[in-house]
Formats: structure tokens, sequence, C-alpha cells
């Protein structure tokens, strides 16, 4: 058994320029198999700069209080507190607060580890992802900056 303190966690925005509280319980609580983080969001503000998906993990978020909507490539999903979204691997999605009122929120990511996330589109830059050598729709996250997983060109997002 493992218990957490999330007062005692020191908030790590996916962002550095950011203010987002995120708080990660995964290492605190020795979780295995799952990833956990808490995110406490001001009005406006991203749950993360981009409309991704985890090809290898399924996220589900939980909405404890607030509402927060999430961009999908099928149209604008709005979630309330007492509410949960589970997006599938390869599911594109991207949330944001999108009341008038601070969104209280657990997001849950299995397996614990995700190793091929895709971006589709970064919403702060109002700008879409795509392979600039065969026009792919999303390219793959990694060290070298954005893959396309059609061509293996690469580019990076300014």
């Amino acid at each position: 058994m493992q218990k957490a303190s999330i007062d005692d966690i020191e908030p790590a925005p996916y962002d550095e320029d950011l203010h987002t509280d995120r708080r990660d319980l995964t290492e605190p609580l020795e979780a295995a198999n799952l990833a956990i983080v808490r995110y406490v969001l001001a009005p406006g503000e991203r749950f993360s700069g981009s409309v991704h998906t985890h090809m290898d993990q399924e996220e589900i978020f939980v909405i404890l209080a607030g509402e927060a909507a999430f961009e999908t490539r099928l149209g604008e999903v709005t979630v309330e507190a007492g509410e949960a979204i589970r997006f599938a691997p390869g599911e594109f999605q991207s949330g944001h607060n999108a009341g008038d009122s601070e969104l209280v929120a657990l997001a849950l990511g299995a397996p614990r580890d995700s190793e091929d996330v895709r971006v589709a589109r970064i919403p702060v830059l109002d700008e879409d992802v795509t392979c600039p050598d065969c026009g792919h729709d999303h390219m793959r996250l990694d060290a070298k900056g954005l893959v396309c997983p059609e061509c293996g060109a690469t580019t990076t997002v300014e």
C-alpha cells in the first residue's frame, strides 16, 4: 500500500511557461501499471499543448469539479463534474477548462508508460500538424522532434 498527499507533490506543468497546477501521482504512489495526474486548471487553461493520441495507452479523465471540453476529430465534447471520458489508444484529443471556475480533474493512463505519442494539432498556435513531405495528417513525437509515421520525414514545431 502507498499513500501520498497531493499538496506535498510539487506542481509540474507540461510547459515551463505555464503555471498549470499539474501534480503527477504516479511515482509517489509507486504505480507500476497506471499513470495518474491531478490537474487544477484556471478558465481557459489546457491539459496539454496539442491534439494528440497515445497509440499504446488509453486515457481516462475524471472531472471532479468544473467543466472540461475536449477537442476531438469528431468535434468538441463537454464533460462536467461527476462525469468521466475515455480515449482509446489512437483517439486524438486535447482538453481545456471550458468553464468560468476552476477545473479539477484526474487523468489516468494505462499502461503507465507511453512511448508512441502522435500529434495532430497545436491549439495554442491554431496550427495543424502535417508531414511537410507527404502531407500525412499527424506526426509521431520523439527525441528528434516530429517524425512522420508514414514516410519518416522529420520536422520541429516552433
